[in-house]
C-alpha cells in the first residue's frame, strides 16, 4: 500500500471518529432533553427552573436553596416522576442493549430481545402470578414481577440446553429453538388469559406493558441487573464484531466462540428478564434503535452498544412520557406507544436497507 493510500485511509478513519464522537454527544443531549422534560411534564407542572434546582439539589456538596419551591412539586417530581423516568431508562437501556447483542449474535437484522422467548417464559409466569393470586413479596417487588423474572430466565436457560449439540451450540439451532419455544410459550399465554375470567382486564394490561407505579424500590433492584447485563455484554464487544464474520473466521482469529455465545446469551436475557418483568412487554426498542445507530454509524460494537443504551433511554423516557400524558388523566400503555412510533421507523430504516448491503456493516 502506497503512502498516498494510507493517508487516505487515515482520513477516512478520522473522519468516521470525528463522526461517531458527534453522534454520542447528540445521544447524551438528547437523553438530557428527554429526561428534563419527562420530569416537569404532566397534570402538575413544574418549571424547567425548579426542576434542576430540585435536582441539583440531591448532589452531595450542593446547597440549593429551594424556598421559592412549593413542597408538593419537590414531592411530585422527586417520589412519582423521577423514579418513573429513572425506571423507563434502565428498561430502555435493556431492551436496546439486548436488541444489538443479539442481532450481533446471531447475524440475523430481524433479532430482537424476544427471540429466543424469555418474553414469553416472562409472561407466563406473571400471568399465573396473577391468577393463582400467588402473596409473594421481596426487595420490594411483588408476585408478578418476580414470577416473571423467575420464569423469563428459566426459558432462556431451557432454550440454551435444548439448543446444545454435545459442548457446542450452534447459533442457528439456538434461534429456531427460541423461536419454536417461544411460540409454545405463546400458546400457553393465550390459553391462560382465555381461562382469566374477572382478571382479564389485568393481565391485557399487563402484556401491553407499562410503567406505571413505579418506585424507587423498583429502580434499586432493575438498576443492577442493567448495569451487570450491560458491562457483561460491553466487555465482549470486540468478540461480537468478530462474529459477524462468521463462527468459523472468529474461531481463527483466536476468540473462543462458544464461552462468548454463553456470556452474550446470559447477559442479554438477565437485561431482558429483568426488564419484562418490571414494566410487562415493551416492543420494537430493541429492534429498531440497534437498526439506527448501525445505520447512521456502523456495525462497530465498540460504538453500537453504548450510543443503542442512549438512545433506547431516550425513546422510552419519551415514549413513556407522550403515553401518560396524550390522553390525561388516562394513561396509555407504553407498549402501544412504542408500537405507532417504532413500526413507522422500522419500515423507514427498511427503504434504506441498501446502504447495509451485508448485515455486518455498511458500505
Amino acid at each position: 500500500m502506497n503512502l498516498e493510500a494510507r493517508k487516505n485511509m487515515e482520513k477516512v478513519k478520522n473522519r468516521e471518529g470525528i463522526k461517531k464522537i458527534l453522534l454520542f454527544v447528540a445521544l447524551l443531549g438528547l437523553l438530557a432533553a428527554v429526561f428534563l422534560s419527562a420530569v416537569v411534564i404532566g397534570a402538575v407542572q413544574i418549571s424547567v427552573k425548579h426542576a434542576v434546582l430540585i435536582l441539583l439539589d440531591l448532589l452531595p456538596l450542593l446547597d440549593i436553596s429551594l424556598e421559592e419551591i412549593e413542597p408538593v412539586h419537590r414531592d411530585i417530581l422527586l417520589k412519582i416522576r423521577l423514579p418513573r423516568v429513572v425506571l423507563a431508562g434502565a428498561v430502555g437501556i435493556s431492551l436496546a442493549t439486548a436488541g444489538a447483542a443479539f442481532q450481533g449474535l446471531f447475524r440475523n437484522p430481524m433479532a430482537d430481545p424476544y427471540v429466543i422467548g424469555v418474553s414469553s417464559g416472562a409472561a407466563v409466569g406473571a400471568i399465573l402470578a396473577m391468577l393463582t393470586g400467588a402473596q409473594v413479596v421481596l426487595a420490594g417487588f411483588g408476585a408478578v414481577p418476580l414470577f416473571a423474572f423467575a420464569f423469563g430466565f428459566v426459558t432462556m436457560l431451557l432454550v440454551y440446553y435444548m439448543a446444545r449439540v454435545g459442548s457446542v451450540v450452534p447459533v442457528m439451532t439456538l434461534l429456531l429453538s427460541g423461536i419454536a419455544v417461544s411460540a409454545f410459550l405463546s400458546a400457553v399465554v393465550s390459553l391462560l388469559t382465555f381461562f382469566a375470567g374477572e382478571k382479564l382486564e389485568r393481565v391485557v394490561f399487563w402484556l401491553m406493558g407499562g410503567l406505571g407505579g413505579a418506585t424507587w424500590e423498583q429502580v434499586v433492584i432493575m438498576v443492577p441487573y442493567a448495569l451487570v447485563g450491560c458491562i457483561m455484554i460491553f466487555l465482549f464487544h470486540r468478540e461480537l464484531n468478530a462474529l459477524l464474520l462468521g463462527e468459523e473466521t472468529a474461531h481463527h482469529l483466536g476468540v473462543d466462540t462458544e464461552r462468548v455465545k454463553k456470556i452474550i446469551l446470559a447477559g442479554s436475557s438477565l437485561l431482558v428478564a429483568a426488564a419484562v418483568s418490571t414494566s410487562g412487554i415493551i416492543g420494537f426498542v430493541g429492534l429498531v434503535v440497534p437498526h439506527f445507530i448501525r445505520l447512521a454509524a456502523g456495525p462497530d460494537h465498540r460504538f453500537l452498544l453504548p450510543a443503542s443504551a442512549l438512545l433506547g433511554a431516550s425513546l422510552l423516557i419519551g415514549t413513556d412520557t407522550l403515553a401518560r400524558t396524550v390522553i390525561a388523566p388516562t394513561e396509555l400503555p407504553v407498549g402501544i406507544i412504542t408500537a405507532l412510533v417504532g413500526a413507522p421507523l422500522f419500515l423507514y430504516l427498511l427503504k434504506r436497507r441498501k446502504k447495509l448491503r451485508y448485515f455486518g456493516g455498511g458500505e
